[in-house]
């Protein structure tokens, strides 16, 4: 399990602009990583919508947004254009990250059981240290409650 007060591991990753992403690119000011299940699903665009909309917070306190999907990069590059999207979306199809920050777990269906993406949020200090976790986030209030935490000393 990732540990509050510990560095993260290195990773790298294609966004939806077809450009490669590394976590370490981002050193030098905070970073919020969230993991969702699938694009273009109601809680998931909720969440990104929440985060689209408190952005300008977000970049007043000096943190950037990634969002990471096990979708591929098409379905992101869509999915970030119809939405406006002022932040960038990892697709994450072979699970590197996903593994990487332990995100993945048993979740139900209509009675089927499949591993999915457990929705989840990072908060990373600029030396890439992680200094927030939230797991099983439920989208309201969520951006509100990143905020807070990113605002403390």
């Amino acid at each position: 399990m990732l540990e509050i007060g510990k560095k993260l591991p290195r990773l790298r990753g294609v966004i939806d602009d077809g450009t490669t992403l590394a976590l370490t690119e981002l050193r030098g000011a905070h970073c919020l990583v969230y993991f969702y299940p699938k694009d273009n699903t109601p809680g998931c665009t909720n969440e990104a919508i929440a985060f689209r909309d408190q952005h300008a917070r977000f970049r007043k306190l000096g943190c950037s947004i990634i969002g990471v999907s096990r979708d591929s990069v098409a379905s992101h590059a869509r999915f970030r254009a119809k939405h406006e999207l002022p932040f960038p979306l990892v697709s994450d199809s072979d699970e590197t990250w996903c593994k990487a920050f332990e995100v993945l777990g048993e979740k139900s269906l209509y009675g089927r059981k499949f591993v999915g993406v457990i929705r989840s949020s990072f908060l990373i200090d600029p030396q890439g240290v992680l200094i927030a976790q939230w797991r099983n986030v439920k989208v309201p209030g969520h951006a509100d409650a990143v905020l807070e935490r990113l605002a403390q000393p």
